[in-house]
């Protein structure tokens, strides 16, 4: 009689796709991280190294955010099996791309922090996990994290957008451990559609047990936990013209673009618009209010 060969379960599984921001203006700027660079690298690297610990199945991809460009640097995949090895490539080519970055910050100047490529990091881990999901009916549960600093950059909010209405669709959580004084409207809403954990950690220095307590855990554990949960979140939009934050505005019937004030045409889509709704009372509420004769 031939044993029955155990059913591959991928309930425990993961495949973590960790964003890291080395936006190099953030990371030098004063009075916004109480951690430096070296320091936060240290914790992170323990903290991958803790999830592949978890489950010999575990996989780990690592994406460099930067100003201009983003990339993938690490693969647990493709890279050796033993720790010291991880952490050498990883800090390698996490140099390389640092450098990189930097010297395309220089040919285009950039005023104040600036913000980082979020939009492609997320579409690159968009991508990458859409091919396991091709590769074959068993497949570990991805999850997004997103180590993110700089400030929100109004001109990604389509692109931002698109990407965590294809994560909600894929079924893929978006979570976020914010590392700026600042909260980021872009994450919250993505952790918050997508059904991920948004945390801002009130002290760096213990970042490695904020990664190893709430975001270690694979999606199967996490029915079982309390995890933090958002106070609020912010789901103002950017308009298309300007960038700017707004509360109110006039959006597109076609396309859905959003724009801050009243224009004759849409310039996404070049429909025409109507006239803009003074507060004239309408002719139906003339009639009402005529005298009958």
């Amino acid at each position: 009689m031939t044993p029955v060969q155990p059913k591959l379960s991928t309930d425990d599984v993961s495949l973590l796709m960790v964003l890291i921001d080395t936006n190099p203006f953030f990371w030098s700027a004063e009075n916004t991280t109480s951690i430096l660079f070296s320091k936060f690298l240290a914790h992170v690297v323990a903290f991958l190294n803790s999830v592949l610990l978890l489950n010999q199945l575990n996989q780990v991809v690592v994406i460099a955010t930067g100003i201009n460009t983003c990339d993938y640097v690490y693969d647990s995949a493709a890279a050796g099996a033993l720790p010291n090895q991880r952490a050498e490539s990883l800090l390698q080519k996490l140099v390389e791309f640092v450098v990189k970055d930097e010297q395309l910050a220089k040919e285009d100047s950039v005023d104040g922090i600036g913000s980082s490529l979020l939009s492609g990091s997320l579409s690159m881990a968009l991508c990458y996990i859409q091919r396991v999901f091709r590769s074959g009916p068993h497949h570990p549960q991805p999850r997004i994290l997103c180590l993110h600093g700089s400030p929100d950059g109004p001109e990604q909010y389509v692109a931002i957008m698109n990407a965590i209405f294809s994560a909600q669709r894929s079924m893929v959580p978006i979570d976020s451990c914010l590392l700026g004084a600042q909260h980021s409207a872009f994450l919250q809403q993505a952790s918050y559609i997508t059904g991920g954990v948004y945390l801002k950690p009130q002290q760096l220095d213990g970042l490695f047990q904020y990664l190893s307590t709430v975001f270690a855990s694979d999606l199967y554990s996490r029915n079982f936990l309390q995890l933090p949960k958002p106070v609020g979140v912010d789901f103002r939009a950017s308009c298309f013209c300007h960038k700017n934050t707004i509360d109110m505005g006039y959006i597109c019937s076609v396309c859905l673009s959003i724009f801050c004030k009243h224009h004759k045409n849409c310039s996404t889509c070049g429909s025409v618009f109507g006239q803009a709704q003074t507060n004239a009372p309408s002719t139906s509420n003339q009639k009402r209010k005529t005298p009958e004769t």
